[in-house]
Parts: C-alpha cells; structure tokens; sequence
C-alpha cells in the first residue's frame, strides 16, 4: 500500500472566514490562500468536506469554480479525496441516492478524487439536518441496515469509499442500542468491502463514554478493522469537566498523539494521516495554542512515511 503521508482536511463553508467567499462563485477566502500558500508544501494530499452552497440543485458546475481554485492554490497533480457528508450511511431510513451519487462522481471525474470518505453516523432525518451527526443505531437492526446501506454506496460511487468510525459526543449525541461500536463498525467495513477511516478523536470520545479513561484507552482496540484502515483523521480536540469533546478547534491532545502512535504499526494498508480543520490567523499561520502537537503530529507521520532503514 502506497504511503502518502499526511493530509490536509478542510471543511470550507460558505461565507465563513475559513471557506469559500459568496461572490464571484466561490473564491477561497484571504485567509485560506494564506494558509495554502504557506502550508502546502507541508503535506502530501488534500481533502475538502462538501458544503452546499445553498438549498438549491445539487449540479456539480455550481462548485467547480470553488473547488477548482483550492485545489489549484494546494497544488496542481496532487493527491485528492473527498469528504462526502450526504450519503447518511448511518441511517435508518430508506432514501434515494442517485442524485447524490452521480454528483459525486461528476466531481471525482473532474478532480480525479482517490476515495471518498464518510462517517458511519445519522447526517439527516426525514430530509432534515441534524446538527451533529448521531452514531448508527447500534442493535441487529441497526446493523443490518448500515450493512445494506453501505454497500449500496460502495457499488453507487466510482472512487473507492471509507468510512468512518461515527463521532460520539456526551451530551450532543445519544446513543441508541447496546451492540459495541468497535465490533458493529468492524462488521460493516468488513462485509461491505469499504476501507476505514479512523478518527482517532472519534475513538477516544467512545472510550472515555464508556469510562475506558488514561491508560485504559487502549482497551478493546483490536475489535477495530484495522486491516482495513485506508487512513487516520486528527482533529482539535478538549477534556472538559471530564467529558471528551470533538471541537475541530485545531489543538490536538497529548492522547491523540499517543494513540496514532500505538496504532500506526498495527495498520498495514494505511495511505495517510490528516490533520483536519487547522485553524489559522489572517496570515494563514497556525493558532498558536496548536503549534506544538501540530508540528508533533508532521514529525510522527514523516518518520511512518519514511521509517528509518537498517543501515547495519
């Protein structure tokens, strides 16, 4: 498996400071060519999470113009994937999906994406958003429709689809079933086919629900498809009153580091790791609270990159 290295993710939103700006059809904002112009050389491919524009027709040729320019600002050539957040892989409803699916192949024809990801998580109830996505329903039930469901979306879409262990917020999401979450995502990726993406922030924030705190964070990992794990998400995360949140503030925890270090070894076909949602000033450089793990974040993955050779 060919290693890439470490990844930028962005989730660019319409008319916010790190996003694309509403006039002239989508230019990145100052602050994000500031980031681009000075960070890209630091990475080795690039992701954006899909933000509509509006309510308006899901037409590929409405986003090309944005999408061309952050691209073009990380680099011409260079690796891309895709964060798809509308394929609602964790839900228990039935909804059609070719709209969304030849949307999405449209762009992957255009940008030539590597594999789309998507969390195993409830985006969307009855045509509505929800405001954070909810894990999938963990009983038998549950399981059976994200195992249809997945594999619906792995025959729909023609870049390769990895999905992600679902977020686990106390306090912002519910839990609903009493399967174990490592076990019933091992299950889908496994009978589906799909590579995973583990979100180590997403890992740990199931851990400390269940109490699995300090060293005890380690506990069960092995029921993880780690096999299977095409790649690994680190984004800003916060310990408050003993509760994990999953912020995308940009400021890693001292435990994310020490997880993707005792997972690395344990993932054989893995292609990268990303740092998802940095947050940057006016001048593109990085918020100063996250320089530290951030720059421990690009050492560790340069060494798994190119690990040290043997020279006796």
């Amino acid at each position: 498996m060919e290693r890439l290295g470490l990844g930028l993710g962005l989730d660019l939103v319409w008319g916010e400071r790190i996003g694309f700006e509403r006039e002239g059809g989508g230019r990145p904002t100052d602050r994000v060519r500031a980031h681009l112009e000075r960070y890209a050389p630091e990475y080795d491919y690039m992701f954006v999470a899909f933000q509509p524009i509006d309510y308006g027709p899901l037409d590929p040729v409405r986003y090309h113009r944005a999408y061309d320019r952050v691209f073009e600002l990380f680099g011409e050539g260079r690796p891309r994937a895709f964060h798809q957040t509308m394929l609602n892989t964790g839900t228990p409803e039935g909804y059609e999906k070719k709209v969304v699916a030849d949307f999405t192949n449209a762009l992957t024809e255009r940008y030539g994406f590597r594999w789309i990801i998507e969390d195993l998580g409830i985006w969307s109830l009855a045509g509505r958003s929800l405001p954070y996505p909810m894990p999938p329903v963990l009983t038998e039930e549950g399981l059976r429709r994200a195992v249809a469901t997945v594999g619906e979306w792995v025959e729909l879409l023609d870049a390769p689809l990895s999905v992600e262990f679902p977020g686990f917020t106390e306090g912002g999401s519910f839990l609903v079933g009493t399967l174990d979450a490592f076990e019933f995502y091992a299950t889908v990726v496994r009978e589906t086919g799909a590579l995973a993406t583990i979100d180590v922030g997403h890992v740990l924030a199931y851990q400390w629900l269940k109490g699995r705190t300090g060293d005890r964070m380690f506990d069960g990992l092995d029921a993880l498809p780690l096999e299977r794990c095409h790649e690994v998400h680190l984004s800003g995360c916060q310990i408050v009153g003993g509760r994990f949140r999953d912020l995308h503030h940009g400021v890693l925890l001292d435990e994310q580091l020490a997880l993707l270090e005792h997972l690395l070894p344990r993932m054989p076909r893995l292609t990268g790791v990303t740092y998802e949602d940095p947050k940057f000033d006016a001048d593109g450089e990085l918020v100063p609270k996250s320089r530290p793990n951030a720059e421990r974040l690009f050492q560790i993955v340069r060494q798994w990159k190119e690990p040290a050779r043997d020279h006796s």
